[in-house]
């Protein structure tokens, strides 16, 4: 009766020869960055064309990356209805709002597609980079139009909701919703359409645990300002200067303690930046070879690898008209968004639901359509990274660059 002493080691690099093993070790250790700078294009990311073709990038276009994506191009002529309807229609804000609301996920959705299409005439690791970067850039549009277009209150009057041109509560609410979303519904979401084509799922480890050391570090980040602010707001005293009342120097005024936690605030965003950059460098160099290998073996696992291959591709020029596009129509519709969001909020629909569920669900279509398709092939480790890259990126640097 065998033991488990008999099993020969399942590992057969060490009985290869010399060259085997430098050629294995010199893979493992080259960088990302320098094959990222020299420009280097994946085979499958080709498209055996140059410049720019109409009929061949509308039917791209239209095919897009999967079926889904596919069905939401059906959704394209509510952008110019929605641009439409901002100028004719100016008395009715809710319907703009809705057809702008509609149109956002087109939008996104062709600035993901775009996304991937650049993505993979790139090395694989900064492809797939890229790839969440681009998938986060309608979150940063969205948060700078919610910035410029926030009402800032007169002096001595109280802060009010969105119906009154306030928008922190919403963008608070919007970086929160939009982790949660990514973590909770886009990862629940995975888990459930990956099941239904293969029984057993497998992760790899360095996916889940660098992704939850940094979402453990932004925690951390955001804790420290509520944890100050809870501390010292019983020992704060009412500031009665306006009131003509003489105040005692060393009195720890409600005033005092906002600027303090503006500033403990702005200084933790830099902190959080900072390890936003680490990560990057992080993923781009030291963690090259692993992460390389997680997609390769995710690749092998492909169940429509083949058609993938098959699929025509844009070509460099047209990926560039794409992202173009796509980033003029979400900026706009942005735009109406925002600045509907008074006559939203004024209608009955409460801050907090509209920051926490309705603009995370917009500004992360693409990102939300693109993982659950690639859990549905089988590449659970590429769609668990496009769950938690996304919210990685919104708590280390989207959210923190809102706060400065």
């Amino acid at each position: 009766m065998p033991s488990f002493d008999s099993v020969p080691p399942a590992d057969s690099g060490h009985h290869g020869n010399g060259s085997q093993e430098t050629s294995e070790r010199s893979n493992e250790n080259t960088a990302l960055l320098p094959s990222f700078i020299s420009g280097e294009v994946a085979h499958e990311g080709e498209s055996g064309r140059h410049g720019f073709h109409p009929r061949h990038f509308c039917s791209v276009t239209y095919k897009s990356s999967n079926v889904v994506s596919q069905y939401v191009n059906f959704l394209w002529p509510f952008v110019p209805l929605a641009i439409i309807f901002r100028y004719i229609l100016s008395n009715h804000p809710l319907l703009i709002f809705g057809f702008a609301y509609v149109g956002m996920i087109p939008s996104a959705n062709l600035l993901g597609f775009a996304g991937q299409e650049f993505a993979k005439k790139m090395p694989k690791v900064a492809g797939i980079l890229i790839e969440t970067t681009f998938g986060s850039i309608v979150e940063i549009i969205l948060f700078i139009v919610l910035i410029v277009k926030h009402r800032e209150p007169v002096e001595g009057e109280m802060a009010g909701n969105g119906d009154e041109g306030n928008l922190i509560p919403i963008i608070q609410a919007a970086i929160l919703g939009s982790i949660l979303a990514n973590l909770l519904l886009c990862l629940g979401l995975c888990f459930f359409v990956g099941g239904l084509r293969k029984t057993t799922q497998k992760f790899h480890a360095a996916i889940s645990e660098t992704g939850n050391g940094l979402l453990l570090v932004a925690a951390f980040g955001l804790l420290i300002p509520s944890a100050f602010y809870s501390a010292l707001k019983g020992e704060t005293t009412l500031d009665k200067s306006s009131l003509g009342f003489v105040i005692v120097k060393d009195k720890f005024t409600s005033e005092a303690l906002q600027r303090d936690i503006l500033k403990i605030s702005q200084m933790t965003s830099i902190v959080l930046i900072i390890a936003f950059g680490c990560y990057l460098l992080f993923n781009a160099r030291s963690q090259h070879s692993v992460l390389h290998e997680v997609i390769e073996m995710d690749e092998h696992r492909d169940l429509d690898s083949d058609e993938d291959r098959a699929r025509m591709r844009y070509t460099g020029t047209e990926t560039t008209v794409a992202l173009i596009l796509s980033l003029v129509f979400a900026t706009l519709l942005l735009i109406y968004l925002v600045e509907q969001i008074e006559a939203v909020v004024h209608s009955g629909v409460p801050d907090q639901f509209l920051g926490l569920i309705l603009l995370p669900l917009v500004e992360k279509a693409a990102e939300h359509l693109t993982a659950i398709d690639e859990a549905y092939d089988g590449v659970i480790n590429v769609a668990l990274y496009h769950c938690l890259g996304p919210s990685i990126q919104t708590a280390l640097f989207n959210g923190p660059l809102v706060v400065i």
